[in-house]
């Protein structure tokens, strides 16, 4: 059987990281990995991770932002197959890892993702939009296209072979990635067509128009690294695509 390896990095990450720790703990698939790579945190976070038999590992130590720190746990994991679960993000089901390592059956399938949900903040059951992937042509990238990164799983080797996190970008470093892996390496991934992670809204490319101008500049060079041409409006198509996911009755809603 595969063992699944799931990485989460936390800081100062009490409020939210308990629903991260139980929504794992709570998957029906039995061979899992919970790698818990802390930068530190000063708050109540590593005491909540405690009451978790669960965890495999945790690792607390200083490190250089949230791609560093996924990072050392892509290198600490031993699982077949790695996926990422942000300490404010959950799993939407238990059978979740079930359904992904029922995608990785097929040995031709190297990666593997599904579709998202942002939530309230203030009150989980609020959606407030809704990332749905549908399936992957690798021409789909250059109109703004990219799959939801806590909803995308790979095999060990797809590391070893694309590389990890390049910790040079602030927020794009897990769309650089993904070019990486699916455009310039030629990555086999399948999607699976329903909602496998939800997501506490908020981010901060998204944060401010300033933030935004930053994080497209960022998209830009992640098409630069990788020695890929984008066309000239793929780098503003990859914002403006996520103004249809968003339930305007919602977003208001507390």
């Amino acid at each position: 059987m595969m063992k699944i390896s799931i990485i989460t990095a936390t800081y100062n990450s009490a409020a939210t990281v308990r629903d991260t720790l139980a929504c794992v703990a709570g998957q029906q698939y039995p061979n899992i990995e919970h790698l818990i790579i802390d930068g530190v945190s000063k708050d109540n976070t590593l005491a909540i991770v405690k009451e978790f038999s669960h965890v495999a590992k945790v690792v607390s130590e200083k490190d250089n932002g949230i791609y560093d720190a996924m990072n050392k746990g892509v290198q600490l994991a031993t699982g077949d197959i790695i996926g990422i679960l942000n300490s404010d993000d959950f799993y939407t089901s238990t059978l979740v890892l079930s359904k992904v390592a029922a995608a990785f059956e097929d040995p031709a399938v190297e990666a593997v993702y599904g579709d998202l949900q942002y939530v309230k903040a203030t009150n989980v059951e609020v959606v407030t939009r809704t990332w749905k992937s549908g399936i992957y042509k690798k021409k789909y990238l250059y109109y703004g296209w990219m799959p939801p990164h806590p909803t995308f799983f790979v095999r060990r080797h797809v590391y070893d072979k694309c590389g990890l996190f390049n910790t040079t970008l602030r927020s794009a470093a897990d769309y650089e990635l993904m070019l990486r892996v699916l455009l310039k390496y030629n990555v086999n991934a399948q999607y699976i067509p329903e909602v496998l992670v939800k997501m506490r809204a908020g981010g901060m490319s998204n944060a401010s128009v300033k933030n935004r101008m930053m994080a497209n500049k960022e998209d830009e060079m992640a098409w630069k690294l990788n020695d890929l041409k984008p066309y000239f409006f793929t780098t503003w198509l990859k914002p403006l695509r996520k103004v249809l996911q968003f339930n305007p009755i919602n977003i208001w809603q507390k």
